[in-house]
């Protein structure tokens, strides 16, 4: 029998229960992994409270790293013993042990420990996608980033850095703008204090930045698109403050400004690219560019108090659950 977080209504952290669920032999492309850490990310949040739909009763979670206990028939770039990590796939990362498809597990690297990997497989390569799929970076850009000392965030101050982009960042408070310049991001803008775009507009001298990545929605749209040069690209990656209602004739009336609401599923297939997003990430953990280990740590017992800490911004960089 194994442990697993699941839930039969949506709402409030409350409905998070451990329960007993049984695990079988995987079967036909599929892989049975023993968790050793487990990601919280703010999609389960969407998840857990209906936002995003799902069939109930249902688990929760879709980032986790450990170990391959088992194998099903035609599987065979993954093996039993190997060490790995996913981030897409059915939901049920909150547990001990579960049954996957094969084909959405990725080898991790013997230099990269399950504690930095439990950090960077939705997070790291969230930050992938965006900087070098949604929007291109190629170095030199000034961008605002909102959500600076987020555990995407933090990977993002250091990409930003590694490829010489000026990052001014977003933060709730003065000790996360600390946090986020310590690993990168070039300027800070304090939220609480602060205003958004007025701030964009000193530091670029008038003349905005060409893309805002925006994980926050409805709180900071106005502000985000008021910080857009013509023409400029508004990623809105993210609604953690509430849906992004808009009327298209404002992204003329702002300059006539780009929109994109991305999801990684579009970026991430197929298998081989999705191999070669984590190589680069990787490339750039093993080298030393970007550093990352859990900040919050919970008992996967404990999944409900991890959300009540997320959802109240009680936390910096990357949270997970330990089963």
């Amino acid at each position: 029998m194994n442990q697993a977080i699941r839930f039969h209504e949506t709402g409030s952290a409350d409905v998070l229960k451990l329960e007993h669920v049984e695990v079988g032999e995987p079967g036909p492309g599929q892989a049975r992994v023993r968790h050793s850490l487990i990601a919280v990310n703010f999609i389960d949040i969407y998840f857990r409270t209906g936002r995003y739909p799902l069939a109930l009763p249902n688990g929760l979670g879709s980032d986790a790293v450990g170990v391959v206990e088992a194998v099903g028939p035609g599987v065979t770039d993954i093996r039993v013993g190997d060490r790995v990590g996913y981030l897409i796939g059915p939901q049920g990362a909150y547990s001990q042990v579960r049954v996957m498809p094969a084909d959405v597990l990725i080898p991790l690297p013997d230099g990269i420990s399950d504690r930095t990997a439990a950090t960077l497989m939705m997070k790291g390569m969230t930050a992938q996608y965006l900087f070098r799929q949604v929007y291109p970076l190629k170095g030199g850009e000034t961008i605002l980033y909102h959500a600076a000392a987020g555990g995407v965030g933090l990977i993002a101050c250091q990409w930003a850095r590694a490829m010489g982009v000026t990052m001014i960042g977003t933060v709730s408070t003065d000790e996360k703008a600390a946090v986020a310049k310590a690993n990168g991001c070039t300027h800070t803008i304090v939220t609480s204090r602060e205003s958004i775009a007025q701030r964009v507009r000193e530091i670029t001298e008038g003349k905005g930045v060409p893309v805002v990545y925006d994980s926050v929605g409805k709180d900071t749209l106005e502000a985000s698109l008021d910080c857009l040069q013509p023409r400029g690209t508004l990623v809105s990656n993210g609604t953690s403050s509430g849906a992004v209602v808009l009327d298209t004739k404002l992204l003329a009336a702002k300059g006539s400004i780009w929109l994109t609401r991305p999801a990684m599923v579009h970026y991430i297939h197929p298998r081989p690219h999705m191999l070669s997003m984590a190589d680069e990430l990787f490339g750039h953990v093993l080298a030393g560019r970007i550093v990352s280990e859990p900040q919050q740590s919970f008992a996967l017992a404990d999944a409900a108090e991890a959300h009540r800490a997320l959802e109240g911004r009680k936390t910096t960089g990357a949270t997970v659950l330990v089963p």
